[in-house]
């Protein structure tokens, strides 16, 4: 079900996922936020959901906080994330580091895909950064923004910004906030894609989307992506090693693994 700030989809396994105060640029609320949250934690309940796509209702994805609360803040004299006491808590009890906002996206069950459709600032670059995979119109704007603001790096975008670009260019966007394009950084290995216009990119990122659900098996996908964000967090190859030959013992005693192998010898498509 949508709700005013969110609005979603299902179809064929991919549920898509949109930000949705266009009016307002999609910028960030706390009562976004806490719909957001809502709704990711519906999809990862519904086992017929196998892969999520995040976008904004054009013509941007989420310019970043909303000039409003900005200034709430301000009038406050501190930070209110606009959260309720118990929000819905998606990818959650995994291991402690993924317990926060957006970091909560690591813990989640199944690969989230990021449509950057425009322009994308502060909470909203956060937003795209922890998604697993991120396909982005190539004019599409995007800043850090919070130093031009007086703030520092919000949502984790100091830890994973230089994880996915490397330090040198996180520490460029991080401390300066200058607005670059999905252009300018097509070759930083920020994007698994770079699409024409946002219409390209929803598009790219679906397509890779039904991939993933046509041609792999969907607990496979979801310990691969769960192994990734735990070794992120740990430095020791060899528990890396061990894990993956007990999480092998496990997978080949059940049937997505007998089918995958069945349809390899019978030289045919896969049906998970």
């Amino acid at each position: 079900m949508s709700t005013p700030t969110i609005r979603h989809e299902i179809s064929d396994h991919v549920a898509t996922v949109w930000l949705h105060r266009p009016h307002r640029h999609n910028a960030w609320t706390g009562r976004m936020h806490t719909e957001f949250r809502a709704t990711m934690a519906e999809l990862e309940a519904d086992d017929d959901v196998r892969v999520v796509v995040v976008t904004g209702t054009p013509p941007a994805f989420c310019v970043g906080g909303d000039s409003d609360a900005l200034a709430g803040h301000a009038d406050k004299g501190g930070y209110d994330t606009g959260l309720p006491a118990e929000p819905a808590r998606p990818g959650v009890g995994v291991r402690p580091e993924f317990d926060d906002d957006f970091a909560w996206m690591l813990g989640f069950r199944t690969p989230i895909i990021a449509a950057v459709n425009g322009a994308v600032a502060g909470v909203g670059l956060a937003l795209v950064l922890f998604c697993d995979l991120r396909f982005g119109a190539a004019n599409a704007k995007f800043t850090t923004a919070a130093p031009k603001l007086g703030l520092p790096a919000e949502y984790g975008l100091s830890w994973i910004l230089p994880r996915v670009v490397g330090v040198t260019r996180a520490n460029d966007l991080l401390l300066s906030g200058r607005i670059v394009t999905v252009a300018d950084t097509e070759s930083w290995g920020l994007w698994n894609g770079v699409a024409d216009d946002g219409e390209g990119a929803l598009a790219a990122a679906l397509d890779y989307a039904r991939l993933l659900v046509t041609t792999t098996g969907p607990t496979a996908v979801s310990v691969t992506k769960a192994q990734i964000a735990h070794d992120l967090h740990r430095h020791d190859s060899a528990a890396s090693v061990a894990d993956s030959k007990r999480l092998l013992d496990e997978a080949m005693r059940t049937a997505e693994y007998r089918e995958g192998v069945a349809a390899l010898r019978d030289k045919r498509p896969p049906r998970f």
